[in-house]
């Protein structure tokens, strides 16, 4: 068996004192953190393909990545990428991988070829499945590459282009299954419009709900109980996104009847594009109880598309990790490096410091919300702030056995109002605290 990343041994926990870029400072796996070993709070998973087929093209230059399997191409090439992956992943110590059919095997010729392509490759990956115990995080197909999809996908003006993708959905469903997939995403890429001019957005809203449907009808009849997924973009490939952010996805949701079917896979870049932080997005997804799973990557704040940066953000990490844990955790999803080296970190072992550097600041990110939810310092501050619910006319209105009349008569006698100040300074400022301490 072929080493495609010679030089590098497994990464092991050094600790935070480490100088070595090839070592875990923070990532300790084994660590437990609450009831929770770390590796299981953080369920971190590799993609695919930013991390095996991504080449560092951007729309003005060519690939720069050097791999050690660059000289492949075809089915051989796609073969050397699931024995590279799996190398990766084990010296990593990383349980879990997420994939797009397209990212695995060429597509071929036609939809008999590509479907041969995938399950011979398929094959490979069972067996070394079996072989490291790495899992399945979730699959999914690319509806948003190929020509056919300039349109769309299950919203495409074009039904042959909705047949096409609906078979692309069935074979992925069929994979992620046989694989033991725990969750099964739909990431829109094209399902948007570009100019309202042109655009049945009643009827497109309407296939989309048909192909959610029928995806959920086909997966029980095959077997799978994987969680089903929808992972919220606002922007890019199209102008406009159905799938903008969580409250429109939900709402979309509610309308169709697949509020109980379908969570969202929330992206931290994707919320920076919606005009959202990370943090919002998740929470939204928490308290409407559609926290399914977690792609852990960062935007640039001064660039306005989705560049998918490795995680470094260390504060947007920790208040990641305190809605998690206020979720109760996020399995069966997880966090999914949905990351790419930047186009100027091109050797191979750019790729496991970034991989490094993310699992480390999420680690850390963890560390820090667990202790500044176990104190509850921020939860105490809320509570008390919405005191005024829990009793006289705050509960009642909670209850709901008060009215406008009463609430009008309840105001005149209570004409003067004091408000307490919402300390968000001071609230930051501990936040800050217990990162610079933990």
């Amino acid at each position: 068996m072929a080493e495609y990343f010679k030089g590098i041994d497994k990464i092991k926990f050094e600790g935070e004192n480490s100088t070595n870029p090839l070592a875990f400072k923070y990532y300790d796996p084994e660590k437990m953190v609450g009831s929770k070993k770390m590796k299981d709070h953080l369920r971190f998973s590799m993609s695919y393909w930013h991390t095996m087929t991504g080449g560092g093209v951007d729309p003005f230059g060519m690939a720069t990545m050097e791999r050690p399997y660059n000289n492949l191409d075809g089915m051989e090439l796609a073969k050397a990428r699931v024995e590279a992956a799996f190398e990766l992943m084990v010296k990593l110590g990383m349980e879990y991988f997420c994939f797009h059919d397209l990212d695995i095997s060429p597509e071929g010729n036609s939809l008999e070829e590509k479907e041969k392509n995938l399950d011979l490759i398929v094959d490979l990956i069972e067996q070394k499945m079996k072989e490291t115990g790495i899992k399945l995080l979730w699959g999914t197909t690319n509806g948003f590459s190929n020509p056919r999809f300039v349109h769309g996908a299950a919203t495409a003006p074009n039904a042959d282009v909705f047949a096409f993708a609906a078979a692309q959905v069935k074979k992925a469903l069929e994979i992620t299954k046989r694989l033991g997939g725990e969750n099964y995403v739909f990431w829109g890429g094209r399902e948007g419009y570009e100019t309202l001019l042109n655009t049945d957005v009643a009827l497109e809203n309407d296939n989309f709900a048909r192909f959610l449907h029928m995806a959920k009808d086909y997966a029980k009849k095959i077997g799978f109980t994987g969680q089903f997924l929808i992972e919220p973009k606002p922007k890019e490939p199209t102008k406009h996104q159905y799938d903008f952010d969580t409250m429109t996805v939900l709402g979309f949701l509610r309308k169709y009847g697949l509020e109980n079917d379908i969570k969202m896979n929330i992206e931290a870049n994707h919320a920076t594009l919606a005009g959202h932080t990370f943090q919002h997005e998740l929470l939204m997804s928490r308290i409407n109880g559609v926290l399914g799973s977690i792609d852990a990557n960062q935007g640039d704040m001064l660039l306005g598309w989705d560049t998918d940066q490795f995680p470094t953000n260390i504060y947007d990490a920790t208040m990641c990790m305190y809605e998690v844990l206020k979720n109760g955790g996020i399995a069966p999803g997880g966090l999914n490096f949905d990351s790419k080296v930047r186009r100027g970190s091109f050797e191979p072992d750019d790729l496991f410091i970034s991989y490094i550097v993310g699992m480390d600041t999420f680690a850390k990110g963890l560390l820090v919300a667990d202790k500044l939810y176990s104190d509850g310092v921020l939860e105490d501050f809320v509570a008390k702030r919405y005191d005024s619910y829990n009793s006289g006319i705050g509960k009642e209105i909670v209850d709901g056995t008060t009215d406008f009349e009463k609430l009008a008569a309840y105001a005149k006698k209570n004409y003067s109002i004091k408000n307490s100040s919402g300390r968000q300074e001071l609230l930051e400022g501990i936040v800050n605290s217990y990162i610079y301490k933990s």
